[in-house]
């Protein structure tokens, strides 16, 4: 069983160069809850995310994940599964190389495959630890099961991933979403984000929230599978920088779940963390923002 974090945030908002990216956003998630986050291309549904994972600094409002209200602090906890431009996977690399790079410690034997191989399984990804598939001769699914698979080898209580309706047809895309509803079931809070869904535990990006949207509502812009839903120039992803936020606000706490248990104290990575995405590594968007932090400290 997982252990899922609450998430909670009233009136988060997101500024960027051209105006409010998203607005006066509410959230109340419990442990162990699937939330839908909708929006067309241009919503501000990626900065949300980001922001939720700790990724990203909100411009205005409160947000509280598990304990923890800083970014740094809930970066331990919440991990990203595939965001398109964010993490995007290394498509020259194979299925085991991923895992071998995002899994704990510094060898791989056989604790860490068995941690992998549980992953692939809770993600619902019929492919072995030893797979030497190459990322790009995955299907869309695939890549995103493996995204989920990689974030759990994090162990955390919050798991928050994009465009789960891009690219797969309607019966594929209820099978992923059976997939998050039983990670649910087992304790993980999720946020997954699609076009549009009739699901009941769903927050709405209208898209005129969108800085620099020339969409209207009625209006759709398609968001490819290389694409984030704030758009390609990353302008609103860069102006929301990972802030200093000072000390954290309490020691990270993991939690236990379903996978066996990492070798060695300290092995187990903070979850998602700056530096640690769907295949070990972060977008473009976020180096520079990381980058930008060291320089202005």
């Amino acid at each position: 069983m997982f252990h899922g974090v609450a998430v909670h945030a009233v009136g988060l908002s997101l500024e960027g160069e051209h105006g409010w990216v998203y607005r006066d956003v509410g959230v109340a998630a419990e442990p162990g809850s699937l939330t839908v986050v909708t929006g067309q291309a241009g919503s501000g549904r990626t900065s949300l995310l980001l922001t939720l994972a700790g990724r990203m600094s909100p411009s205005e409002g409160t947000l509280t994940v598990g304990r923890y209200g800083r970014p740094r602090a809930i970066r331990r906890v919440a991990a990203l599964g595939l965001v398109d431009g964010v993490n995007d996977l290394e498509k020259a690399l194979t299925v085991r190389e991923h895992l071998h790079e995002r899994s704990p410690g510094m060898f791989w034997g056989g604790r860490q495959e068995s941690r992998a191989g549980t992953a692939l399984t809770l993600a619902g990804l019929e492919l072995s630890p030893g797979d030497r598939t190459l990322i790009r001769d995955l299907s869309r699914e695939e890549r995103v099961r493996l995204g989920i698979a990689l974030a759990l080898l994090d162990a955390p209580g919050l798991l928050v991933l994009d465009n789960v309706d891009t690219g797969l047809a309607q019966d594929r895309q209820e099978a992923l979403w059976a997939t998050l509803g039983e990670l649910g079931e087992r304790g993980l809070t999720v946020f997954a984000a699609c076009t549009e869904s009739e699901r009941a535990a769903a927050v709405h990006l209208p898209a005129e929230n969108s800085a620099g949207s020339e969409s209207s509502p009625g209006t759709t812009r398609p968001v490819e599978p290389e694409t984030t839903a704030d758009g390609r120039d990353g302008k609103s992803l860069a102006h929301a920088l990972l802030a200093p936020d000072g000390p954290e606000d309490v020691p990270a706490v993991t939690g236990s779940t379903a996978l066996p248990e990492p070798e060695g104290p300290g092995s187990m990575p903070a979850a998602g963390g700056p530096g640690a995405g769907a295949g070990g590594r972060d977008g473009k968007t976020v180096a520079r923002a990381v980058r930008t932090e060291e320089r202005d400290r």
